[in-house]
């Protein structure tokens, strides 16, 4: 059994990206009241921040893709984040139907997951979706997905690892809307582009960040992510109703990027 489709599917549980839905601009004021109420994450998944990208045309997912990170990380936190940002890579790779992306990617969490320690009992369970992937069968891979999501997350949960979850969900946060952002700049469309308005979602992010321990949120890249959050706050803060313009766009695009590079290079801390 391959141990990647549990990985990827830890990224549909601590949250990878942003909020859709009926109003897919933001996170309504009822999800995030239930949200805190049962201190937990609450962040749909990167296919969901995807799906809205779908409408007006479909993207060039493969021209999304990145050049391969560093595997050798030792601080915990850096390891997190980038684990949420490999696992919308994975979702990218599903999207654009790439059977050799999903095991490259595939491979590359495991790795950082097993540096988190997640149980090899955990890694060994589920289908294999590299078997899903070389039979086309990426219905039946989403569904494998979405069945896993819960009980990967009370895995995490009993193993204190809540911490973890929030830096993935960030990690995964970011490196969706650089992907999202850099779509609709490729192909500009006010309806898609009314996505990347969540003021709300970041606020809320940005609270769990607070609530992790004191020694993981004192860490220098957990901090600087956290800093650069209030920005991107103010720049995905446009008004209801109003689509944000291409230059509004790039301008996000800009700065969830420096964060990503960070995440992926920032090497002060130990």
């Amino acid at each position: 059994m391959n141990p990647f489709a549990r990985l990827v599917a830890i990224g549909l549980v601590i949250g990878c990206c942003a909020v859709i839905g009926a109003e897919p601009a933001r996170l309504r004021a009822d999800q995030l009241a239930r949200a805190i109420k049962n201190d937990s994450i609450s962040i749909p998944t990167p296919g969901e921040l995807f799906a809205a990208l779908e409408k007006p045309g479909k993207p060039n997912w493969s021209g999304q893709y990145r050049a391969p990170m560093s595997m050798t990380y030792r601080n915990r936190a850096q390891i997190a984040l980038n684990l949420g940002g490999l696992i919308a890579d994975g979702f990218i790779a599903v999207e654009a139907k790439d059977s050799q992306q999903v095991k490259n990617i595939g491979s590359d969490i495991i790795k950082l997951a097993k540096a988190l320690g997640v149980s090899e009992n955990l890694l060994r369970r589920g289908n294999s979706l590299n078997e899903f992937a070389e039979n086309d069968e990426w219905d039946v891979l989403q569904e494998e997905l979405e069945a896993t999501q819960n009980e990967v997350k009370t895995s995490m949960q009993t193993h204190s690892d809540q911490d973890l979850v929030i830096l993935v969900s960030v990690g995964g946060w970011v490196r969706g809307t650089q992907v999202v952002s850099a779509a609709i700049m490729q192909n500009y469309d006010e309806r898609s582009a009314k996505v990347l308005r969540q003021p709300a979602l970041i606020s809320f992010i940005h609270s769990k960040i607070n609530d992790i321990s004191p020694e993981l949120r004192s860490e220098p890249l957990v901090k600087d992510v956290n800093e650069q959050l209030m920005d991107i706050e103010k720049l995905v803060s446009f008004p209801p109703g109003k689509s944000p313009s291409v230059d509004e766009v790039r301008k996000v695009n800009a700065a969830v990027g420096k964060v990503m590079e960070a995440i992926q290079n920032k090497t002060d801390a130990k």
